[in-house]
């Protein structure tokens, strides 16, 4: 038996993990009315603390008070429009969550993962590999 590799490119996507009291983690609702993990794709020459800033602030209007320097996840997924995206999700805090609402962030809340999964259709693949994850770490 041959293990086939397919022949693509991988967008890397940097994510957020900012946690509660109660270790449910931050997921912000799009237009779309999908859930995501807040953060998004790294531009070419930024490393990921800067990307993941980037993100925040222009999705959120949102700024870090500390990133990590090492992703504490690091997986890849199929994003509903069949591409290749590789996450890597960063302990992330912030310095206050008062977000200014735009297409890619309607809405915050915190998930516990067994929460993701009562509405994984309203969910984007990459927050149910990651809650997958997140369940058993």
């Amino acid at each position: 038996m041959s293990f086939q590799i397919p022949d693509c490119f991988y967008r890397v996507s940097v994510k957020a993990l900012v946690v509660d009291s109660t270790q449910r983690f931050l997921l912000v609702r799009e237009e779309n009315g999908l859930w995501e993990l807040p953060g998004g794709g790294l531009d070419f020459g930024e490393s990921p603390q800067e990307g993941l800033r980037r993100e925040l602030k222009e999705e959120m209007a949102l700024e870090a008070k500390f990133i990590s320097d090492h992703p504490h996840y690091f997986f890849s997924v199929i994003n509903p429009k069949g591409q290749y995206i590789v996450n890597a999700v960063y302990p992330t805090s912030l310095f206050h969550l008062e977000f200014k609402p735009s297409p890619e962030c309607q809405e915050i809340r915190f998930f516990s993962p067994s929460e993701v999964f009562e509405i994984k259709e309203w969910m984007y693949p990459n927050v149910l590999e990651f809650a997958r994850l997140y369940k058993i770490h």
